[in-house]
């Protein structure tokens, strides 16, 4: 089954869960052929283990508080915050508390 995405011109909400936030899971907002937004939701003291994306990424905090680690950098994260990536960066995210990160990936073109 195909993940149902926004298309173009929708409004996406992003605004915070609060106390919704320990029953969210991560979503897949949108997907073009450029471009990937994604909702990642966290329980605290979990997270993604090291990987690294084919583009360009932003991790912006929208909740809670979340640690984006590479081999040269350890970036704390609290709402409102924000950190880019290039692309094939490896690293890794970790939530510290509950905590929605908006994700966004600037693919390829393929």
């Amino acid at each position: 089954m195909a993940l149902t995405h926004a298309q173009p011109l929708e409004v996406i909400d992003v605004r915070p869960f609060g106390p919704a936030l320990r029953d969210a899971v991560t979503t897949s907002l949108l997907k073009t052929p450029r471009l990937q937004l994604m909702r990642l939701v966290l329980p605290a003291g979990s997270g993604m283990p090291e990987h690294s994306v084919p583009g360009a990424i932003t991790v912006h905090c929208l909740e809670g508080e979340a640690v984006v680690t590479t081999a040269s950098l350890r970036c704390e994260l609290c709402a409102g915050q924000l950190v880019m990536l290039p692309e094939n960066e490896r690293h890794a995210v970790h939530a510290v508390t509950d905590a929605s990160l908006l994700v966004t990936v600037l693919l390829h073109q393929t």
